[in-house]
């Protein structure tokens, strides 16, 4: 019968050598390091892992610096007039926040139809306009349109349909990309 060592036997390890390279006590001659298997799959799992995290933390990183929380629309109260005398359309800030003109955007519809020429607020001496735009909409004068604030413009003969007494005006006001308001009289 062959003799076994047992596992309490210091003399014997309880790993078998199967090969010279393996005599060296674990370290490979012919490059000089560690090459216990086990060791190696966990630096290798660790590694993995490590780098699997730091892409994941990227993404994340990336992704969340493109999302926007959608920032609410100005609030602002709006009146306007209409006079088909003089084709001029009045608008008033009543009340609410300061708006940037710059950011403010008019769709002027007169009976249903839209101006062929909307007005490019701010703006002085536009294609389809008379004249120069008075308060805000003037684009030499301060952009911001403050509560208690009067915008007015003037729609040349040219532009269609032409702006009469008897029909209704309807003006959609957006800013920032949100309607404000839309707004609508009569002309006079």
């Amino acid at each position: 019968m062959i003799d076994r060592p047992h596992s309490s036997d210091s003399t014997f390890s309880s790993r078998e050598i199967s090969t010279e390279s393996d005599y060296n006590g674990g370290k490979s001659a012919k490059f000089g390091f560690h090459t216990d298997a086990r060791a190696l799959s966990r630096l290798v799992g660790i590694v993995a892992l490590l780098g699997v995290t730091v892409a994941l933390a990227t993404m994340v990183a990336v992704g969340a610096s493109t999302w926007s929380l959608d920032s609410s629309p100005p609030t602002a109260a709006f009146s306007m007039t209409a006079d088909g005398e003089s084709s001029t359309i009045t608008i008033d800030h009543d009340g609410g926040e300061t708006i940037d003109v710059t950011e403010v955007e008019l769709i002027v519809d007169i009976d249903g139809d839209e101006l062929a020429t909307q007005p490019p607020v701010p703006f002085v001496g536009a294609v389809g306009f008379d004249g120069t735009p008075d308060g805000p909409f003037n684009a030499e004068g301060d952009t911001e349109w403050e509560p208690g604030e009067r915008a007015a413009f003037t729609i040349a003969e040219t532009n269609d349909p032409a702006l009469e007494s008897g029909e209704t005006v309807a003006v959609a006001l957006y800013a920032d990309g949100y309607q404000l308001a839309t707004l609508e009289d009569d002309a006079t």
